[in-house]
Parts: structure tokens; sequence; C-alpha cells
């Protein structure tokens, strides 16, 4: 296990300039950091000032990488923090605490963790925002990094991850207003390159195409996960030459900003427009009509987290926990309306 001394001789620079670059300080050069942390990880360099901690080979910390600066995040969302509760609630009945990792929209995500990954900050990671193809997955497993992903992702290798089920909301949702008598059902998703949009639009894609509706690609939108991005919906799926009867959102803060587009335009949600959100979230508890979505216990899901997170660093006798898709049961609203034709 290399130190910092080891790694500055190797680098054939000073410790001071390697602990700057580790620390992400800004007065070192961004390919002088990139060497370092190149060179940290291929060293095994763990920080000295984890000291007795790491003579007992733990940290007893598991870090959770979370990206900031997104719109949802911005906008007020609580979905982190209701789960990291308790997931926190589970790891410490074991002795392990919970450390946040804030990865800022204006930081590079790879070096971002490379850096928690060279200084030994936790024993496990978790991280979110799981992308189609995400190459954090890849360095992970290049490092042996013990990790859990909540969210899927189509990156190869053998890791636990948890995941809500998208495709299962989107493609029942479809079913659910077809059945109302709805032929032409919009679907609102992130711009952010998530999994879970391309989970999202594959089960409302495959359900449209099992019942034959209309596969408009123009009701297929993707908007900020945002009040002002339910605003801009509304605007774009009312200035279309045959306007949706129903829209389904792949993110619930969407819906505010939705019912006040649509009303500023002279439509009412539920009447004019059928919406189906995704979570229910007491954000929106007072929307008018009473937005239907779907049920998730916040509390449930980050205690599946912990307990998983926690076989990676002390691992069960017996087989460790397989792949979860997190099904969400349906609530109804008043925000759903069968279609009336028009006469």
């Amino acid at each position: 296990m290399a130190g910092i001394r080891q790694l500055a001789e190797r680098l054939d620079i000073s410790i001071g300039t390697v602990s700057r670059a580790l620390n992400n300080k800004p007065d070192v050069k961004k390919e002088t950091r990139e060497r370092v942390l190149k060179m940290a990880l291929e060293m095994g360099y763990r920080p000295n000032q984890m000291g007795r901690a790491l003579r007992r080979g733990s940290t007893n910390t598991i870090g959770f990488v979370m990206e900031i600066g997104n719109p949802s995040a911005l906008g007020g969302d609580n979905f982190f923090m209701g789960l990291l509760d308790s997931v926190q609630e589970v790891l410490a009945k074991s002795g392990f605490d919970l450390v946040l990792l804030p990865c800022r929209s204006a930081d590079d995500p790879i070096e971002f963790l490379q850096r928690q990954i060279a200084r030994g900050v936790a024993d496990a990671l978790v991280i979110s925002a799981t992308r189609r193809h995400d190459p954090r997955i890849e360095l992970l497993l290049k490092t042996g990094t013990p990790f859990l992903a909540l969210g899927r992702s189509e990156t190869k290798g053998d890791y636990p991850w948890i995941d809500l089920d998208f495709e299962g909301v989107a493609g029942q949702s479809v079913r659910r207003l077809a059945a109302m008598g709805h032929n032409r059902i919009a679907i609102a998703m992130p711009r952010r390159s998530v999994n879970l949009a391309h989970l999202f639009l594959q089960g409302y894609r495959s359900a449209v195409a099992d019942l034959g509706l209309d596969p408009d690609p123009d009701l297929v939108q993707r908007v900020s996960s945002s009040e002002n991005g339910g605003m801009a919906l509304a605007n774009r799926l009312m200035s279309l030459d045959i306007p949706p009867t129903a829209v389904i959102l792949a993110h619930e803060l969407m819906a505010s900003g939705l019912y006040d587009g649509l009303q500023q335009g002279g439509l009412r949600p539920g009447h004019d427009m059928s919406i189906i959100g995704f979570r229910q979230n007491p954000q929106l508890r007072y929307l008018r009509p009473s937005l239907a979505c779907h049920a998730l216990s916040l509390q449930a899901l980050g205690q599946a987290v912990g307990r998983r997170v926690l076989a990676l660093v002390d691992p069960p006798e017996s087989d460790p926990p397989s792949p979860l898709v997190w099904e969400m049961d349906y609530i109804e609203g008043d925000s759903v309306r069968p279609l009336i034709p028009v006469a």
C-alpha cells in the first residue's frame, strides 16, 4: 500500500503538489491532477490520515455519491433526504457511518470518483443517477472498489444494483389510460442522460406498440425535471397540431408547472388532459385536482439500500443479494378521467 511520499517520488513531483491534487485545489493544473489520480489508483495509494482505521482495514464508513445541481435537486426534491435517513439507520446498527459525497454539475464525474477512491474515504460507495453506459461503473470494477448502484446500467460486469420499476410504471400507465379511451398519450422525461429516461421510454413504447396507439414522436418530450420543465411541457403539448389527451410524467415535480401552464392556456388539468405522475410526493399533496401517481416508501427503499451495501463490506454467510427492481403501486387521483369523445 503506497503512501503520499512514494506517490510523489514515482511522479517526480513534490509531496505538496500531490496533496493539493488529491484534494482538488484550484492551483493545480488539470494535467497534473489527472496524472496524480491515475498513479494513485495504479499504486493502491491510501492516505496516511486514515491511521488506526487503516490498520484495522476499515473506515467504518459508506460513501454516497450524489450529483447536485440537477433541476430536481435545486427544486427541493425530497427523494434523497428521505432515502438517506433510512440508509443511515441501517448502517448505524452495524457501527457504520454514512457520508455524502456531492459531485457538483461543474465537476467531472470520473475525476471526482477517482479522487474519492484514491483518498480512501469509505469502505464502499453507493452511486446514483446511473447512465445507460456508465464509465463510473467501469472505473469501480477496474479498481476493485466495493459499490452498489442505485439504478441500472447496460455497462457490463458483475455488480449489485437496486432500481425503481421505471418501465413498469410507464407501461402500466399507458395501459390504464388506453383502457379509459385515450389514444394520444404523451410522455415527459428528464433531459439528462440518465438511464431511467431510457427505461421509462422503453416501457412507454412497448405498451404503445402492443396496444396499437398513436406512436407520434412529438408525444415524446424531454424537459427539465422541475416546475419550469412542467411549464415548458404544457406549452409544447398545447402547441401541437393535435394535442394529446393524456400525459405521463417521469418526474412528479413537473406536475405543478404543468398544471399552471395548462390553466394559463385555458385547459383544465384532469378534465381536458389526464395526468399521471411518477412518485407520490408530499410537496404535491395540495395540487387540485389530486395527482394520480405511484407509491414509494423511501424508508423501505433506504433500508434495502443499507442492507445491500453492508453486505459488500461484511459479507453474509448466504449468497449476496441479487439485483432488485422495486415495484410501485398505482394511487388513484382526480387528474385522470375517461376520455369524453367530442360530439
